[in-house]
């Protein structure tokens, strides 16, 4: 069997530049995707409430959106609901990422229009790998004319009719 030579220290790192978004109403974990999550070809900016990102992401476009679910004022379930009924948010991959762990929480997430699904406490580097992965079936999705969120979510076209 051939060996493929790798940098094995790396080879969890995002390839392609990415500008991800991370909303999150605490802190601390808005500081830890800052730094577990950039990286030479990875950019991180953060989001105190779904509304201060939903401000940046009218005003920049980014290649990955990381939500959490409870927040004061919009839920990030409301973000997702509503970034998924415009058009132009169509391409964005977004994960919910929450402590709620329960299936009501996944199954609104997906059904928001998630397209992938993390539980807190948040292993950073399990989460650089699904972001990667995440962001890569997004585009793949996206390039054959799918419908990416109901797709990862196992819905058909009739999942946001």
């Amino acid at each position: 069997m051939a060996t493929v030579a790798r940098n094995e220290k790396f080879d969890y790192v995002e390839t392609e530049t990415l500008q991800i978004l991370a909303v999150d109403d605490d802190p601390i974990q808005r500081e830890f995707c800052s730094v577990y999550m950039t990286t030479p070809n990875v950019s991180v900016e953060t989001a105190d409430c779904a509304e201060a990102g939903l401000e940046r992401l009218e005003a920049k476009n980014y290649g990955a959106l990381l939500v959490d679910v409870d927040m004061p004022g919009m839920s990030g379930i409301e973000l997702v609901a509503l970034l998924r009924s415009q058009p132009r948010y169509d391409s964005l991959p977004i994960m919910v990422i929450t402590g709620n762990e329960d299936i009501p929480s996944i199954d609104a997430a997906y059904a928001a229009g998630a397209t992938a699904f993390m539980c807190k406490p948040v292993n950073w580097r399990l989460l650089s790998h699904q972001v990667r992965f995440m962001v890569r079936a997004h585009r793949a999705l996206m390039a054959v004319g799918g419908d990416a969120s109901a797709e990862a979510a196992g819905y058909g076209s009739e999942a946001r009719q």
